[in-house]
């Protein structure tokens, strides 16, 4: 594992708030509290299982899992990923970073036993985090018993809907991708676009801080939300397929964004755009179905993927649910 250093105060505040719940009445002297980190992948239901998570929260804080609310000060505090966590990250914001968990730590009660964070962002800014920054996680490790959940879809299908998450998103400094105008095999040849295939890098990073079997690669299977409910023992008999969040981008859409990426749009500009250009890519979505990826494509592709072997999700024993503290 990594190591902590230069964190002291971070480490240190924490620890005092974490203090709080070691109570050796209760006999969780050594416990600490179970972090979650959900990362992603894009198109692997993070939109689903968010909005999930957050209408089920009083369910979940019944249970011991706390799926918490984000500051007050954010922009859209009522959001339900925790977009905070990498962008504090690649900003290197040591402060926000902390001024956010103390916030998380106001909302665990004596019960908590596990707190739950999402945002597919950790998997997408992983590669923009300074190393700094992976100090701070191992420091993170210290002090919970951190857990990382990623889902992986097959390489193809990955690539593609990242190329379309690129295409759709503004234009920021010092990322040569998003809102640009570029074909699939022209963004292919962009080294920060192309590692995003390298899966088995992701795992094995977070292993080096984390722990080797604190890292839990599943392969995405078309309902993210029933797998997690699984997992945390909250399966029903009731239990209904997880309806889809977000309609793919076609490629009419696609060129569309293209066009408009050539402009000198604002992102508020693009963003007002968006609902329309959603009532068109619903309309096209019967006309336009071909793939943006040609045969060539495919084998750069196929031949830069790295993939990783998945975890068994019957393999409940190396999960940690609400079983582990009874």
């Amino acid at each position: 594992m990594t190591s902590c250093q230069g964190y002291t105060q971070f480490e240190d505040e924490l620890a005092i708030l974490l203090n709080a719940f070691n109570d050796p009445l209760d006999g969780f002297l050594d416990r600490k509290l179970t972090l979650i980190l959900h990362a992603g992948t894009p198109k692997t239901g993070t939109t689903s299982l968010q909005t999930y998570l957050r209408k089920k929260q009083r369910k979940l804080r019944s249970k011991g899992v706390l799926y918490p609310h984000n500051l007050d000060a954010l922009q859209n505090p009522t959001a339900p990923q925790h977009q905070w966590f990498e962008k504090n990250l690649v900003a290197g914001n040591t402060h926000n970073f902390l001024e956010n968990f103390k916030n998380i730590m106001s909302q665990v009660k004596t019960d908590t036993h596990t707190i739950i964070l999402s945002s597919e962002g950790i998997y997408n800014y992983w590669w923009d985090m300074p190393s700094t920054s992976k100090q701070l996680l191992s420091c993170l490790d210290r002090l919970f018993d951190v857990h990382v959940w990623v889902w992986f879809r097959e390489p193809l299908s990955f690539i593609e809907s990242f190329y379309k998450q690129c295409i759709r998103n503004p234009q920021i400094d010092n990322n040569p991708c998003y809102g640009k105008d570029m074909s699939f095999n022209q963004m292919l040849s962009i080294d920060w676009f192309s590692k995003h295939l390298n899966y088995q890098g992701f795992v094995r990073d977070c292993q080096h801080i984390f722990g080797h079997t604190h890292v839990y690669a599943f392969e995405y299977q078309g309902d993210v939300v029933q797998t997690v409910i699984k997992i945390l023992g909250l399966a029903t008999p009731h239990d209904n397929p997880t309806p889809r969040q977000n309609q793919s981008l076609n490629s009419v859409s696609i060129e569309l964004l293209r066009v408009i990426n050539r402009t000198a749009m604002t992102a508020k500009a693009k963003e007002s755009l968006m609902p329309h250009l959603r009532d068109i890519n619903y309309i096209m979505a019967k006309y336009s179905n071909t793939t943006l990826i040609d045969d060539k494509a495919k084998d750069r592709v196929l031949e830069m993927s790295r993939p990783v072997k998945f975890r068994d999700i019957d393999a409940k024993s190396t999960i940690p649910t609400k079983s582990t503290y009874k």
